[in-house]
């Protein structure tokens, strides 16, 4: 037996008709919303911190002239270096690190803000003494004006078309859409920020 349309009841067409409608309008917001407002992954904490404070790590072991393995498995846990002459694990992650205190491995647990240097004090052998600190004066003396040029990488007597150049260029290299490290993509910001006004004062006027 078929059915005839007209004599369905006019509320189960108005809701069908809603129902169509309602589904069609949802689906192109989400549409737009994954088109123009894709999602981000929370990648600061390893590209910004974590990774800049491995690389001081590193350098700190090296100066030491302390034997390390990188992204090492202890007790089942991945930790970020571990000293198999000391049997002594360094992670990241707190969770790793109560884990690994319950085994005969020792563990040292360092946050992201942490300098690298800093790590002497918590190791559970008697380290010599690691001086970085001329390096660090320097750069602390350096004019802000010369330290901008010199993340840009051009010379102060740079022209504000060179500056804008430059920048364009390094911030396709760091921003943190193309894999990009998030605080180096501020510090050249920031340094684009300091040369422009610097070459627009220093531009002669036309």
């Amino acid at each position: 037996m078929q059915l005839d349309p007209g004599a369905w009841p006019e509320w189960l067409l108005v809701g069908v008709v809603v129902g169509v409608l309602g589904s069609l309008a949802v689906a192109a917001l989400f549409f737009v919303a994954v088109r123009y407002f894709p999602s981000r992954p929370d990648t600061r904490g390893r590209r910004g911190g974590e990774k800049r404070r491995r690389a001081e790590l590193r350098e700190y072991l090296d100066a030491i002239d302390e034997q390390y393995a990188e992204d090492h498995f202890v007790e089942g846990q991945h930790v970020a270096f571990y000293l198999p002459k000391r049997d002594v694990a360094i992670t990241f992650d707190a969770r790793a690190y109560y884990r690994i205190d319950r085994s005969p491995t020792h563990p040292v647990l360092v946050e992201h803000e942490m300098p690298g240097v800093q790590l002497g004090a918590r190791l559970p052998f008697e380290t010599p003494e690691v001086d970085f600190g001329p390096d660090e004066d320097e750069e602390r003396q350096e004019h802000p004006t010369a330290a901008a040029f010199r993340e840009l990488g051009l010379p102060t007597s740079a022209t504000l078309e060179e500056v804008k150049s430059a920048y364009r260029d390094k911030v396709k290299e760091v921003h943190p859409d193309h894999g990009g490290d998030e605080d180096e993509f501020k510090r050249v910001r920031e340094a684009y920020t300091t040369a422009r006004r610097h070459a627009a004062e220093a531009r002669p006027a036309d």
